[in-house]
């Protein structure tokens, strides 16, 4: 292998290593219309894929909704904070 594709790999590892998730937990506090109203003014998600998220939070307990950085991540569970839902950046 050479050094430029090794380090190639390097950084794909290192990019799949800092990838988080925001993962959104069921409460008993708000409504089905309430989070999926999020999950499409928030995160953009279309209405088939918020309804899928709230769903899954129903039945599982939590749903992984949305992929990237810390960095990009933040600002998006902030907001969903903010409208009361419970969240992590995991």
């Amino acid at each position: 292998m050479s050094k430029e594709k090794f380090k190639e790999e390097g950084l794909v590892k290192d990019r799949i290593k800092t990838l988080k998730s925001i993962v959104v937990y069921n409460d008993d506090v708000n409504s089905f219309d309430h989070v999926i109203t999020c999950f499409i003014n928030i995160l953009k998600h279309d209405y088939e894929k918020a309804i899928t998220c709230t769903f899954k939070i129903h039945e599982e307990g939590k749903c992984d909704v949305k992929s990237g950085t810390y960095e990009e991540l933040e600002p998006y569970a902030l907001s969903l904070m903010n409208q009361k839902l419970s969240c992590k950046i995991e």
